[in-house]
């Protein structure tokens, strides 16, 4: 019965490394980072208006966010 414990667990830890081994490649490669850097690929293409909306979301939602400000709710802080 230790036998096949044993087994298993040599199974469960060979599967781990394989599913771990398949995240290895993630991310850009060197000849793929000049079109990552371009503007249009940015998560935020405009700081300004991303910088608006956050503060009326936060301020409607009256929870604090990511730019350490919390309103009450009326958008006029």
């Amino acid at each position: 019965m230790k036998i096949k414990a044993l087994h298993m667990a040599t199974l469960a830890a060979s599967a781990a490394c394989l599913m771990l081994g398949g995240c290895s490649s993630l991310g850009a490669k060197s000849w793929d980072r000049d079109l990552m850097a371009r503007r249009s690929m940015q998560p935020v293409t405009h700081p300004l208006i991303a910088g608006a909306d956050d503060h009326i979301y936060f301020s409607k939602e009256g929870a604090s966010g990511g730019r350490s400000f919390d309103g009450g709710g009326c958008g006029c802080n």
